[in-house]
């Protein structure tokens, strides 16, 4: 071969056009467009739904959240009424307790003052029986020395006829004497027993009237409660 007929070779095969693209590289690079695509669709559809899943569980913990708040607020409520009926109770039953003591105070003193006056009168009366003994003891022995003072010797052995009728007769002035006197004792006697015995009709009648003036009910409400 000759050097023209290379030169026109080489000129031939630096013209020849480029072939063109296979079929083939143009539906391989379609499907990596159309693969891309789907991933990018399905990469948002996964965003949406993880999205959406997000905000239903929050709405499901709100939701939540507000019950569990509202159960406590309940309670709360709850406790604080428990606690008010209890205080409410607790107060009854304190005011009771002070009723029941006010009353069982009220008591004491009444049978301390009822004890008091039946000692009082105890006292009174021992007294008073004391007091009477002493006067009668006094009286007895004041008679005992007036009798004593008032017995006459006799001695009349050496007296005369005279002197004996002289001295009977003053022993007859003298019994008259102690009659007259024993009659105006006697009647002393009787008027003193007649003003001891009113005077203790009149104590009777005037404790009858306080005791009706008394208020009763109050000895009924000690006794019988």
């Amino acid at each position: 071969m000759s050097d023209t007929e290379e030169i026109e070779e080489e000129e031939v095969q630096y013209v020849t056009p480029p072939l063109p693209r296979r079929p083939q590289l143009i539906s391989v690079t379609f499907f990596f467009f159309l693969n891309r695509q789907d991933i990018h669709r399905k990469r948002q559809e996964k965003d949406l739904s993880e999205l959406q899943s997000l905000i239903e569980a929050h709405f499901i913990q709100r939701k939540k959240e507000e019950e569990e708040l509202l159960a406590l607020v309940n309670r709360i409520e709850k406790r604080r009424a428990e606690r008010a009926e209890q205080q409410r109770i607790r107060t009854e039953k304190e005011k009771e307790r002070q009723t029941r003591l006010a009353e069982e105070k009220e008591r004491k003193e009444m049978e301390d003052q009822r004890k008091k006056l039946d000692e009082d009168a105890k006292k009174k009366k021992a007294l008073t029986n004391m007091s009477h003994n002493i006067l009668k003891q006094t009286e007895r022995e004041k008679k005992k020395k007036i009798l004593a003072e008032r017995r006459k010797q006799l001695n009349v052995d050496h007296l005369n006829e005279d002197k004996l009728k002289e001295k009977a007769n003053e022993l007859w002035q003298w019994l008259m004497g102690l009659e007259a006197e024993k009659f105006d004792l006697s009647e002393k006697l009787k008027r003193q027993k007649y003003d001891v015995s009113d005077a203790t009709r009149a104590q009777t009648v005037g404790k009858r009237r306080e005791r009706t003036n008394k208020p009763f009910y109050s000895l009924n409400h000690l006794f019988h409660k």
